[in-house]
């Protein structure tokens, strides 16, 4: 899997890319991470990527040329099958793990970070094959947003847990894969706890201490239900009828 991204603060991932999964992964060459700073594609000295928004406003608004450029001069050095075009965005599509599942079975993904009041139209309605947002708020930029995108996905690749099961059954991993496809699919995950079995005086639950498995997934479905009830309830109305 290869990640291009277009940002103008290529600097801003050096600490995310030197420790924890996405560091892990690129050890281990299962992902490639290329970061291309959206100011070597500007055609003036100043090296502009940025206007005033036609009609009048705050801001500014990254313009359709550099952005344009950096993504041909990426897809240019790609042989066979083109890298999804993501354009991080608030106005777009909000990200989940079966968005998060299709992503990972790409060859790779070109990551647009937007900044300032946006970015030119232009580069969404015939640039971007897809818009993405991680959630129904504003960043200053979308750089946090590409490395949110970038860990969720990479986890999804085969080698890059140690335990590929953890990836399966975590909160919204079953959903995606099967909905109504389990005790929990489409629930929050289960609560874990480990050692001490006591501390401070509260003890971890008794069943998960007694060795009986068929006890334990019955507890952890109870429990799942139970904390989505309390966290997310909008997840228990999506569930199928049937579930």
């Amino acid at each position: 899997m290869i990640f291009d991204v277009i940002t103008i603060f290529p600097e801003f991932f050096c600490g995310i890319l030197e420790h924890g999964l996405l560091k892990r992964a690129i050890g281990g060459s299962y992902v490639s991470i290329r970061l291309h700073d959206l100011r070597d594609f500007a055609e003036d000295t100043h090296r502009s990527v940025d206007d005033r928004p036609f009609g009048g406003g705050p801001g500014m608004v990254f313009k359709p040329e550099p952005l344009f450029r950096a993504v041909e001069s990426i897809q240019a050095q790609q042989s066979g099958r083109r890298s999804r075009v993501v354009l991080l965005t608030p106005q777009g599509q909000v990200l989940n793990q079966r968005r998060v599942e299709q992503l990972s079975r790409e060859p790779g993904l070109i990551l647009i970070c937007g900044r300032y009041e946006g970015v030119d139209e232009r580069v969404a309605a015939h640039l971007a094959t897809d818009e993405i947002s991680i959630g129904d708020y504003v960043l200053s930029g979308g750089e946090l947003a590409a490395a949110v995108i970038m860990e969720a996905v990479a986890r999804l690749l085969p080698g890059v847990l140690g335990n590929q099961q953890s990836a399966i059954s975590d909160s919204f991993a079953m959903a995606a894969a099967s909905p109504g496809g389990g005790e929990a699919a489409g629930l929050l995950d289960f609560p874990q706890y480990t050692r001490p079995a006591e501390f401070r005086g509260w003890k971890a639950p008794e069943v998960l201490l007694s060795g009986n498995h068929q006890q334990i997934r019955e507890w952890r479905a109870q429990q799942a239900l139970a904390k989505t009830y309390k966290n997310r309830p909008d997840l228990i109305e999506r569930l199928p009828k049937e579930a």
